[in-house]
């Protein structure tokens, strides 16, 4: 941390990475069921949670596989909550941060 009471670069990128992170992590399974429900509708199949459909993509069936991902949305109600913590944990972290850049620049 400078003197100048904001936080250094290293800091900064490293509060950065860790939001992207935890962003990402926790998005991971809606992406993943709206990546395959683009995929499925692009090539005109049928996908819903009941069972897996045929699916023929670029020659081979990948309907097992658009089923696995489209099901995967159901972590959401894991990753989601877990992921609120983690960003209320990050923004608390980085509260404690500034104030600490603070006060070592007052004291200098």
């Amino acid at each position: 941390m400078s003197g100048d009471g904001k936080l250094n670069r290293k800091t900064k990128t490293a509060f950065i990475v860790l939001l992207v992170v935890i962003l990402v992590l926790a998005a991971l399974p809606v992406l993943s069921v709206a990546f395959s429900s683009i995929l499925a509708s692009w090539h005109g199949c049928t996908l819903h949670e009941g069972f897996s459909n045929p699916c023929m993509i670029a020659g081979a069936d990948r309907g097992d596989m658009l089923y696995t991902m489209f099901v995967m949305g159901w972590l959401m109600l894991i990753s989601l909550p877990f992921g609120m913590a983690a960003l209320i944990a990050w923004t608390i972290a980085l509260m404690i941060a500034v104030i600490q850049a603070r006060r070592k620049a007052e004291i200098a």
